[in-house]
């Protein structure tokens, strides 16, 4: 057990660090720049109190990377606290008011009094990688589906036949909205003319998509109000939709190279269903230092596939996923249980099984993705997947 704890109140541009003991009187209370010289400083005044200190963040990105870089170096424990945690405690302690120093003070005298906080896993170089990687990714997918949709509500406005007749999702589709998105324009260039720009471009299926828009166009001869600027706007939303597949692409080659770069790449590709991204994501969301959590069940449970009990009085059995979880992987390890569905008899047996036994499509699937559980063991042992046990010769 620690001697003392020192809680600290993230901010941009400034910290509030609050030191106590294992009595809750306070020894330090500190507001310091978020600057390496501030910070060097506030770490060095607290270990001078004690060796033995505990330190605790309500924020584990951002503004908190530099503490939490610092602290990793000196070897110190940094245990986090989500802010909705700080808030809903802070309502315990005496006093309305809010302060960065109460703040401070709930964090650290939670961190003293709670033992069911973990302490922050920085992970590997790869897996800091990893996690950058997949975060801008996702972030560029999000921006990819607002973008589809903006440019369908436009084209809505326009020529609502051929938001029917399209799907956005498609590269050559929203290509072709680069250059035409009126009916009166799509009629005048003709199939045969669109099919073969489309062909210049080496869209697959060129014929078949100039003959779908041109049908759109001779069901609509009216041209509407402010069609002529919404037609722009049209052009300009499709190149950015085309922008953004192409940095995705980017990023994917990025990532795949560099998760084949980690020492477990090669096992956890083995696993049915698990490819480059989602093994990349898998290693953004442990870390990959299975060490760290111990047991399976322990990673199950942070990826909220391990059920916690919920009863009361007379209800018994009421199994409930846990309310803190890592939904990044549990997003990751349900979307390889799906695709394991289309390339592993085995996980499609057990699927059916499961379904079988009376489970819902996507109870089957969550049950499929406990093999978090293999997952860990085959990263344990340094062993790929294979369906059957291996056979011993005997000598």
């Amino acid at each position: 057990m620690p001697e003392i704890w020192a809680g600290v109140d993230i901010g941009k541009t400034h910290h509030h660090c609050v030191v106590i003991n294992a009595e809750g009187k306070r020894l330090l209370s500190r507001r310091v720049q978020n600057d390496e010289t501030e910070l060097l400083a506030l770490i060095g005044d607290v270990l001078e109190m004690s060796g033995d200190v505990l330190w605790a963040v309500d924020l584990n990105h951002g503004g908190a990377a530099l503490l939490i870089g610092l602290l990793v170096s000196h070897g110190q424990p940094v245990a986090y606290l989500t802010g909705l945690a700080v808030h809903r405690a802070s309502a315990t302690y005496r006093g309305e008011g809010k302060t960065d120093a109460k703040d401070a003070f709930v964090i650290a005298d939670q961190a003293r009094v709670r033992r069911d906080i973990g302490l922050l896993r920085p992970g590997d170089e790869i897996a800091v990688d990893l996690r950058t990687l997949t975060t801008r990714r996702l972030d560029l997918v999000f921006d990819r589906t607002r973008q589809i949709n903006r440019l369908r509500a436009q084209l809505l406005e326009i020529f609502p036949a051929l938001e029917r007749s399209l799907d956005l999702t498609r590269k050559g589709h929203v290509l072709l909205l680069t250059a035409h998105q009126t009916p009166a324009a799509i009629r005048r260039a003709g199939a045969r003319r669109i099919e073969t720009w489309l062909k210049n471009r080496s869209v697959r299926g060129a014929a078949s998509i100039a003959k779908t828009v041109v049908e759109a166009a001779q069901a609509q001869h009216t041209a509407l109000p402010g069609e002529k600027l919404a037609a722009a706007m049209v052009a300009r939303l499709a190149k950015g939709v085309m922008a953004l597949d192409e940095e995705i692409a980017e990023l994917d080659a990025l990532i795949e190279a560099r998760f084949r770069e980690h020492p477990h790449a090669e096992v956890i590709l083995s696993l049915p269903g698990m490819g480059a991204k989602l093994g990349a994501e898998f290693i953004a969301a442990t870390g990959g230092d299975m060490d760290a959590f111990g047991s399976s069940d322990r990673l199950a449970g942070f990826a909220g596939l391990a059920p916690r009990p919920r009863d009361s009085g007379r209800v018994s059995g009421n199994l409930r996923r846990p309310r803190r979880y890592h939904r990044g992987l549990l997003r990751t390890m349900y979307l390889s249980a799906m695709v394991s569905l289309q390339c592993c008899p085995a996980s499609k047996a057990y699927y059916d099984r499961k379904r079988s036994e009376g489970k819902g499509h996507k109870q089957a699937l969550l049950a499929l993705a406990r093999r978090l559980n293999v997952l860990w063991a085959m990263i344990r042992d340094g062993e790929c997947f294979h369906t059957s046990p291996p056979v011993t010769l005997a000598a």
